[in-house]
Parts: structure tokens; C-alpha cells; sequence
């Protein structure tokens, strides 16, 4: 399971596959991930994913205990779900919008990042062997995409949502149990 790298892996992993499949007429594009101040002064050509909300997936929030291959118990895994704003930057309208149709495609078509693709842009690891992350397109509400750029107005952009779901961050805490008790006796009243 992954470790509690997880979330910033996640968002290297898709600009690193994004950046690899680049084709030749975005040769120069950039692949940065974004946070609010960055959105000032934006690169020249290229895509931004800025992560704009985290929730705890509720349909899997209470599970079981881990164990790992050692037999040792933990803590259940935090099953976390990634919200993502992916922006293209370019010069002109066309090429921004080029960019965009580019980059949807390229999304859509690593829709399951397994985890030797997220361990490759990362801390090698830090994701399990049986371990992947679900990208799928998530359209938000208009007035809910108005609300995320008041905040960076008037540099308002182009751009799609992406959701990427399930990731599995795990806990360090081990459980420790007693020995099982073989017996147990209750006794009542005086001894005499």
C-alpha cells in the first residue's frame, strides 16, 4: 500500500507520463504541478495540474485492519481521492486550446496508473505492487469552476477536472494484541 508520499506521487506521476508523450508540436511545452501563487505568473506553453481538493473516499472509509507480509497488523489504510484542475497555457487561443485536446486524450488514455508507473516518477516503493490509482474526467459545476479562479482573477484559464481516485495511504501504527485467553472463570459470593 502506499506510503503517505502518495499524494504528491500521484501528481508527479501524471505530469511525468504527460511530459513523455509530449508530441513533437509541444516540444517545448512545460509539466508543472501548481499551487495558488504560481497562478500570477504562469509558464509560456505547457500544462498545470493544481490540486484543488482532498477528500476521504467515504464508500471505502471503514476497513478492515492491514497486515503486511510479516504477519504484523496495522491500522486501516485512508482511501483519499484527488481532485485536479488541468490547465493548458499557450500563447495563442488555438494552441492553448490544441494543448487542452492533447492532453484530455493522453488523460483518458492512462485512465489506470499502475504502480510501477507511479513508483517511476517517485520514491521507488512508495506504492505496493498491486497497487493503482483510477483517473477518470470529473466535470465540475460551472459556478463551482468560477468560484476556484475568483481566486486568480483576472487570469482565469482553460480547463478540464480530473479525479483520481482510491488512493490508499497507509499506517505506520501497529496493532499489538494480547495472547488469546484460553479460559475464564467467574466466581460469585463468599469462599468459606
Amino acid at each position: 500500500m502506499a506510503t503517505n508520499k502518495a499524494i504528491a506521487l500521484t501528481g508527479q506521476a501524471i505530469l511525468g507520463i504527460l511530459s513523455s508523450e509530449c508530441p513533437p508540436e509541444f516540444a517545448g511545452a512545460q509539466f508543472e504541478l501548481y499551487q495558488p501563487s504560481n497562478f500570477s505568473s504562469p509558464m509560456e506553453e505547457g500544462i498545470s495540474l493544481y490540486l484543488y481538493r482532498v477528500t476521504i473516499n467515504t464508500s471505502r472509509r471503514n476497513l478492515a485492519k492491514r497486515t503486511d507480509a510479516q504477519g504484523k497488523t496495522f491500522r486501516p489504510s485512508l482511501p483519499v481521492d484527488l481532485f485536479y484542475m488541468v490547465t493548458p497555457w499557450a500563447r495563442t487561443a488555438a494552441r492553448q486550446q490544441r494543448l487542452l485536446g492533447w492532453a484530455m486524450r493522453a488523460l483518458e488514455d492512462m485512465n489506470t496508473l499502475p504502480a510501477n508507473t507511479l513508483n517511476r516518477y517517485g520514491e521507488q516503493g512508495s506504492f505496493g505492487p498491486h497497487e493503482a490509482v483510477e483517473l477518470i474526467c470529473e466535470p465540475i459545476a460551472l459556478q463551482d469552476m468560477i468560484n476556484i479562479w475568483e481566486v486568480f482573477k483576472p487570469h482565469q484559464q482553460l480547463s478540464v477536472t480530473y479525479i483520481a481516485r482510491m488512493i490508499m495511504i497507509d499506517s505506520e501504527i501497529e496493532l499489538t494484541e494480547g495472547p488469546l485467553v484460553g479460559a475464564r472463570g467467574v466466581e460469585a459470593g463468599e469462599k468459606g
